[in-house]
């Protein structure tokens, strides 16, 4: 569980400037002329592809379960539980001779997890490539070993995060968001991170409040702080609904450092959502997880939960991955899984499916 954060911190952003030019503004290099395209940058990519968000049905498979109150736990057996830590974990807890603070797991994943982000790919895996030859070369069988482990990490991340988007993935997002019946939403992102998602709703509903919500302190600054203010966002525009690029300094955003618990909202909000959370609680806490999406919520409002998907490539990559990801309790579930979970704690599944890497589901409380 999360533990109680005795100083929350909100920070605000800059309020939306819509009314700017994009040619007027050089730290946004993506406009309009540029839909229907993709690009490859040093870490990360750009997607502009199907700006209308036609034939987006491809990127998730609905109507896995018509009935979820026929669905039953031993028909479908229980989650994934991913139980290879990270070095540093095992290292912090032979050193303290206690399992590690849920609080200090969380700290290392979220600053373990920001260095992917921070590199330059293809720069780094050359690097990587000439240092390893050299200690073939040399016969360091150590210095091999890390050479070994730290290109395939970097391939693995490539390939997850800069080639396929799945980490990110923009059109699977779009995909699982569309067709909400909300006019400037209100929305409260969960364990918000660097905020992706509540950033790509607000580009598809602008003219509404973002407030993410984290309990560590280095997602706000870091995470969120250090996301490219150049990255663009595919949405609409809120007076002709036509396709327009989003930036983050263009939206209403504002973050607050606290443990979720501690929360004085009501229910406010139209979207509460939470992205790579309710796989992190053991089963006697999920009711828990459940009913922070239920009390913010507005009466007909909508809450959005995504997991990572239980198959076996996201089984190898928390393999590879494991120093970098697995300092925190983790779970991959199928999406009957995951449905089950949201169904027998209180709310009634409109939408679910897959995306490229995760699990996906709109729900409305009962």
């Amino acid at each position: 569980m999360q533990e109680k954060h005795e100083h929350p911190t909100t920070v605000q952003s800059p309020a939306p400037s819509d009314s700017l030019h994009e040619e007027q503004m050089p730290h946004y290099p993506y406009s309009e002329a540029d839909f229907n395209t993709t690009h490859k940058l040093a870490n990360f990519r750009i997607d502009l592809r199907n700006p209308d968000n036609v034939h987006l049905d491809r990127f998730i498979n609905a109507k896995a379960v018509y009935d979820w109150s026929q669905l039953r736990w031993k028909d479908i057996g229980r989650p994934f539980q991913v139980k290879n830590m990270s070095e540093a974990r095992r290292d912090w807890e032979q050193q303290h001779e206690q399992t590690m603070p849920i609080r200090t797991s969380w700290q290392l994943f979220n600053q373990s997890f920001h260095t992917l982000f921070e590199k330059d790919v293809p720069k780094e895996l050359q690097a990587t490539r000439a240092s390893l030859w050299k200690s073939l070369s040399r016969f360091h069988p150590s210095e091999v070993r890390t050479a070994l482990s730290d290109l395939a990490q970097l391939s693995v991340w490539n390939i997850a995060h800069r080639v396929t988007d799945g980490v990110w993935d923009p059109r699977g997002k779009r995909a699982l968001f569309h067709g909400l019946d909300v006019t400037r939403p209100r929305i409260l992102f969960l364990g918000a991170a660097e905020g992706y998602e509540a950033m790509q709703l607000y580009s598809m509903y602008p003219g509404g409040e973002v407030v993410l919500v984290d309990y560590d302190e280095f997602c706000r600054t870091d995470r969120f702080g250090q996301f490219p203010e150049s990255y663009p966002f595919l949405g609409s525009h809120p007076s002709t609904r036509h396709p327009k690029v989003w930036y983050k300094d263009q939206m209403n955003l504002h973050y607050i450092v606290d443990d979720i618990r501690n929360l004085t909202f009501g229910p406010e909000f139209d979207i509460v959502i939470s992205v790579g959370l309710l796989e992190h609680f053991p089963d006697e806490h999920k009711p828990e997880v459940m009913n922070w999406h239920r009390k913010f919520l507005k009466p007909g409002g909508y809450a959005i939960l995504t997991t990572p998907k239980k198959h076996l490539k996201t089984r190898l990559f928390y393999t590879v991955m494991e120093d970098i990801m697995n300092h925190t309790y983790r779970e991959l579930m199928d999406i009957r899984q995951m449905g089950l979970y949201v169904y027998e704690n209180g709310f009634d599944i409109l939408r679910h499916g897959t995306i490229k890497v995760h699990n996906g589901i709109v729900a409305k409380a009962r």
